[in-house]
């Protein structure tokens, strides 16, 4: 039994490093040669690699590293005849806010690189703004956060509240309950999204219970499990916006205390994608669900293409999720818009990036006037395999920098095709405030 065992892993094990270079042929043949560039572009590559953010920022590099292999793979990039072969310089945020700048002013000063894509969490994202903006230069964020920022430096590709938490709620108020505990890390995000969570929900005539956050890395989260099991005694929705590797003692602990579907407990996460799930053990996650603009399980040639050359290039084990998604895309809305724009300057490339579209995995993206993108959101719940099954499809959603939620926001809107000193957030009087 053992001997055949042995067999058959061996002619497995084979056939994986024929096929890989097969594929490292194919690559040779695509790639064009050296000379055949007629010079670079340096891309900074800023994502926390090490410390408790890592266990999601390495597929967003990752995925970014693959896009700008695409493009080299593909002639590289076009400005004035020229053919530019794309170099990604990489620095690690640490998981730790100030480094994130100080690497920042390192790349753009130092390592002269045309544009960054980084960062993770609203703190990394703010700590870099003022060093973006100082220089006037340019910044790619790719996950979902909470709005209340609209700066003409940065280009933000993943989702605004209203387009994942919006739609999260109103399913769950429909679907799974009124009665709302919100749990999540203590920092900028989790406060800000959850207080427009809370103005959705109050709206709608649901509870919030309680509200609980705890620090990022904090692994003991018995306390926390059991203040839900008092406030929801028989169950109820968890809205869950804890982000980085205190995600896998919140599973945990949900699971050996019975706060689980089976109990009539509905965990909804703003930060688990198929990294997570994966990392953390599927059995700890099924039933589970979270809202996000890409899953790995959609089903389209682009999703497929996308996730196959993912693993090719990192690893037939590994899965891709919405915030790598988002981190491909943007590098490829950046080339679009070099080459419009005929440079790479980043004040060039600004200047074409409103308007420009992709066909990303998830469906095609568009860079609205207030420099986020419209996206489709999905909501999915966590197989026994570690992937999504997609349950709501709420569409093509457009972009808002300022929840309309909040009161002191009603009316407002960002617009950076407007000429005026306050485009980043002035009144207008439209009765369809979208952006």
């Amino acid at each position: 039994m053992f001997n055949d065992i042995h067999i058959v892993y061996s002619l497995m094990r084979y056939l994986f490093l024929i096929t890989c270079l097969i594929f490292c042929f194919a690559c040779q043949e695509d790639v064009p040669p050296a000379r055949s560039f007629d010079g670079e572009v340096f891309v900074g590559l800023l994502h926390s690699r090490t410390g408790t953010l890592s266990i999601s920022e390495n597929t967003v590099a990752e995925a970014e590293l693959l896009a700008i292999n695409e493009i080299n793979m593909a002639g590289g990039l076009i400005i004035d005849n020229k053919r530019l072969r794309i170099v990604a310089v990489e620095e690690d945020g640490e998981s730790d806010w100030p480094t994130f700048a100080r690497k920042a002013e390192k790349l753009i000063d130092v390592s002269k690189v045309e544009v960054i894509f980084g960062g993770w969490s609203s703190s990394s994202r703010k700590a870099m703004l003022p060093v973006i903006e100082s220089r006037e230069h340019l910044l790619f964020y790719p996950l979902q956060y909470e709005g209340e920022e609209c700066s003409d430096f940065v280009f933000y590709a993943g989702a605004t509240p209203n387009q994942q938490a919006g739609p999260a709620i109103d399913w769950l108020l429909q679907n799974r309950g009124d009665r709302f505990f919100l749990v999540g890390s203590d920092y900028v995000y989790p406060h800000t999204v959850n207080g427009i969570i809370s103005r959705q929900v109050l709206q709608a005539g649901g509870t919030i219970v309680a509200e609980r956050y705890v620090p990022l890395g904090d692994q003991n989260l018995t306390e926390t499990i059991q203040a839900i099991k008092t406030a929801l005694p028989e169950g109820g929705v968890i809205i869950n916006t804890i982000n980085g590797d205190s995600n896998v003692a919140f599973f945990q602990e949900a699971s050996a205390l019975g706060v689980t579907p089976e109990h009539n407990y509905t965990v909804m996460s703003f930060s688990v994608s198929e990294e997570e799930v994966n990392a953390i053990g599927a059995h700890y996650l099924e039933g589970s669900l979270a809202t996000w603009n890409f899953f790995q399980a959609i089903d389209t040639p682009a999703s497929e293409s996308f996730t196959r050359n993912f693993k090719v290039m990192h690893g037939v084990h590994r899965v891709t999720n919405d915030p790598a998604e988002a981190a491909y895309t943007m590098v490829h809305l950046w080339a679009q818009a070099a080459a419009r724009a005929g440079s790479t300057s980043p004040d060039r490339v600004r200047e074409k990036l409103i308007g420009t579209t992709f066909d990303a995995p998830h469906g095609r993206v568009e860079v609205a006037k207030n420099h986020h993108l419209r996206k489709r959101a999905y909501i999915g719940e966590v197989q026994s395999d570690g992937q999504f099954s997609v349950v709501f499809d709420a569409g093509v959603i457009e972009p808002r920098t300022w929840s309309q939620l909040l009161p002191a926001n009603e009316g407002y809107r960002c617009d950076w095709t407007q000429s005026r000193p306050d485009a980043a957030r002035f009144y207008s009087d439209e009765q369809d405030v979208r952006l």
